[in-house]
């Protein structure tokens, strides 16, 4: 029986851009370090509210803040320079009118679409260069990097237990 995280040498290239996409997310956020992404109307660390409220949608600023581990100043600025450039909105919660819930718009959506769609289009032109074997390991190690990154920290961008803080 073949483990279940074994890559088939067959798999697409566009298969292994998704995957390569989902880690390069995982380094901006690690080594972003608040530099601007050039292709994008929005700093790292707005780019990393985008990635929360994708995956959390409707999330509060107080679970926001926590799982950014900043300040709650800092992430209420972020969102408003978000919501200001149309990408996320505000709306009063539907269990406490004291709460605002942050949800991406279909801009933010779109953008955040757009902008795997050309990381995944430029990463596939260099995996179609790979023989397929070499393709297979990348693929194999870059899930393991992501599931270990993402296992370890809880979060994206928090740090990993015994390296760093």
């Amino acid at each position: 029986m073949i483990p279940m995280d074994i890559v088939s040498p067959l798999m697409a290239t566009s298969d292994a851009a998704g995957v390569a996409s989902s880690v390069v997310e995982l380094l901006e956020v690690l080594w972003g370090g608040g530099r601007e992404i050039s292709t994008a109307p929005v700093s790292v660390s707005q780019l990393r509210v985008l990635y929360v409220l994708e995956r959390n949608e409707g999330t509060n600023l107080r679970a926001l803040t926590e799982e950014l581990g900043s300040s709650a100043s800092s992430v209420s600025r972020l969102c408003d320079r978000l919501e200001a450039v149309g990408f996320i909105r505000r709306s009063t919660s539907s269990t406490s009118r004291r709460e605002l819930e942050l949800h991406l718009t279909a801009s933010g959506q779109d953008f955040l679409s757009e902008l795997r769609s050309r990381r995944e289009e430029e990463l596939q032109e260099v995996l179609a260069a790979m023989r397929p074997a070499a393709r297979q390991a990348l693929i194999t190690g870059l899930r393991g990097f992501r599931d270990a990154a993402e296992g370890g920290r809880g979060q994206v961008g928090a740090p990993v237990a015994g390296h760093g803080a």
